[in-house]
């Protein structure tokens, strides 16, 4: 799996080239094309009850899409349901990545994604208690709402981040949910949880959050509304 990120950051679209009877694994509802010859199986990934637990509590897709590269290979074009980046990643074995509900794309299938409790120092916002592990070895591909800011934390280098914009971290780092300030702050400053992370390690930071455009959204939804549907 060798992946090109084209037209980023706003409206990327990754096209995977695949060995031949190579397999993609591809969340559901994000292909946009293949080439010819290339096939499609839909499957309950790790089973019935590791499929159940991801949709339920990681917020994916229950069933996994891989296609199947013929014998001289092919193409696969992939995009994010959101205007936004994509990010392309090879995973090590040991180097863990912990990835926000969503944001998930693609992988190669040396690539084992769970859903992973993280106790109540998650709650990220409307994120929940649980987030997704990516673990294994091979290629991963994951989505933003927005550009894609990468920052790489030293030991015991503290980055505070707003809930809404973290994609993805290195499993080493440490992260503490948080109220930005008293509750005059966490109220009036347009500001929610934010979350502490501490280095060594890798952050993925998206420029745009989906809380915020909701936020934006739904006032203006109702505005627009005739008084008869409000």
């Amino acid at each position: 799996m060798n992946t090109e990120i084209v037209y980023r950051p706003a409206y990327s679209l990754g096209i995977i080239r695949m060995e031949p009877h190579e397999r993609v694994r591809v969340e559901a509802g994000s292909m946009v094309s293949f080439s010819g010859g290339v096939t499609l199986e839909t499957k309950a990934a790790g089973g019935i009850m590791a499929s159940l637990k991801r949709a339920v509590l990681g917020g994916e897709s229950f069933f996994i899409n891989e296609y199947i590269a013929p014998a001289e290979g092919g193409t696969l074009s992939v995009a994010p349901a959101l205007p936004g980046d994509l990010f392309s990643h090879e995973l090590e074995p040991g180097s863990p990545l912990l990835v926000q509900s969503g944001s998930y794309v693609a992988s190669s299938m040396g690539v084992e994604v769970d859903t992973r409790w993280g106790g109540a120092r998650t709650f990220f916002a409307s994120e929940g208690l649980f987030v997704l592990r990516c673990s294994g070895a091979g290629s991963l591909l994951l989505s933003s709402y927005g550009a894609i800011h990468e920052l790489t934390l030293g030991p015991g280098e503290v980055h505070t981040v707003d809930t809404g914009h973290l994609v993805a971290w290195g499993e080493e780092v440490q992260y503490k949910v948080r109220a930005i300030g008293g509750l005059k702050s966490s109220l009036f400053s347009g500001e929610g949880l934010v979350v502490d992370l501490t280095g060594p390690g890798r952050l993925l930071l998206q420029t745009r959050s989906t809380d915020a455009l909701i936020s934006w959204m739904v006032p203006e939804i109702q505005r627009r509304l005739p008084r008869s549907n409000r």
